[in-house]
């Protein structure tokens, strides 16, 4: 922790954001731009501002300090959801989960938050929208399914689920197609070399240039990793009680989704990946436990190709990928 940083904890909702500062001053403001201006007025350049991922409610906040010069990072709510419960709190509010983020400011390595351009928040945009519209799909295929195994459907809603279905899928058509414009617009090269890995199609390779906007959030394997959750979390107790390691689990889900679907097809047709999957089996590890190496080998082979400026090659090692 930098002893000059002043820290402030932020909890925001819907109609108010919550602070704490690193000397335990409490403040509450209207989360709008009358609110934003009356805290700025608390901050100076050696103010670092935390607040969690909220979904929607963060971006104005963080977009609005950003551009006032302040210092801001934007934390996994998991992460600081973890550090609370070992503090065992048992205080539930948003006063104290504000001095809960300042406190976790200060015992962490921080990352700054840097934004996303214009083109990468449309992109982001249309990702949200597309999970939107593929779960509306599914459900309307349940129920269809579901009308024709109770027997004697009523016709009439049977032809407004099936109406229903082929709007949203028409939607999803249509902004899939609109996505990938988008994507060839700015990351053209970076998809193109992307595909050329085995094991990895156009939708995983789209996802990965959306999410990492074109792998310029990452400077490190490793890193991209840890986005994903992908990275190993090995539990011990003591000298004698060792827990299996397992995945974080604290990354982008989506991500991780498609890259283990990724895997199946990677232990097929991608030399390395086969020889990797191949090795943890042989040592008597489960499938599922090399199917997950496979997603993190994956990755890893995604970032040396984004960043080197080549073709997939099973004889190339890229030093990229370390740490």
């Amino acid at each position: 922790m930098n002893k000059d940083i002043k820290y402030f904890g932020i909890d925001i909702s819907h109609l108010v954001f919550d602070v704490t500062d690193s000397e335990g001053n409490y403040y509450q403001f209207k989360n709008n731009t009358s609110g934003f201006k009356k805290f700025l007025k608390l901050l100076s350049e050696n103010s670092h501002c935390v607040m969690e991922a909220t979904g929607y409610y963060h971006y104005q906040l963080a977009y609005y300090l950003l551009e006032c010069g302040i210092r801001v990072s934007v934390e996994n709510p998991l992460a600081v959801k973890r550090f609370i419960q070992m503090k065992l709190s048992k205080i539930k509010t948003n006063k104290s989960d504000s001095k809960l983020i300042c406190e976790y400011s200060k015992q962490v390595e921080l990352k700054l938050w840097k934004g996303n351009s214009k083109h990468q928040t449309e992109c982001l945009q249309m990702v949200r929208l597309l999970a939107v519209y593929t779960k509306q799909s599914t459900m309307l295929k349940n129920k269809i399914h579901g009308e024709a195994v109770l027997g004697n459907p009523s016709k009439a809603v049977v032809i407004s689920l099936k109406r229903s279905l082929k709007q949203v899928q028409k939607e999803i058509k249509a902004l899939d197609e609109k996505l990938m414009i988008l994507v060839k617009e700015v990351h053209q090269e970076v998809f193109t070399r992307l595909k050329s890995i085995p094991g990895i199609g156009n939708k995983t390779a789209l996802m990965l240039v959306v999410l990492t906007d074109g792998f310029e959030r990452f400077t490190r394997g490793s890193e991209l990793c840890s986005y994903a959750g992908l990275t190993p979390v090995i539990k011990k107790s003591g000298s004698s009680i060792n827990g299996r390691s397992k995945i974080s689990k604290m990354g982008n889900q989506k991500l991780r989704n498609l890259l283990f679907m990724c895997s199946f097809n990677a232990v097929k047709y991608n030399k390395a990946c086969k020889d990797l999957y191949d090795r943890i089996v042989a040592k008597g590890k489960s499938k599922k436990l090399a199917l997950i190496a496979v997603c993190n080998k994956l990755l890893k082979q995604a970032f040396a190709i984004a960043k080197s400026g080549l073709f997939y090659d099973d004889s190339y090692r890229s030093n990229l990928v370390k740490n």
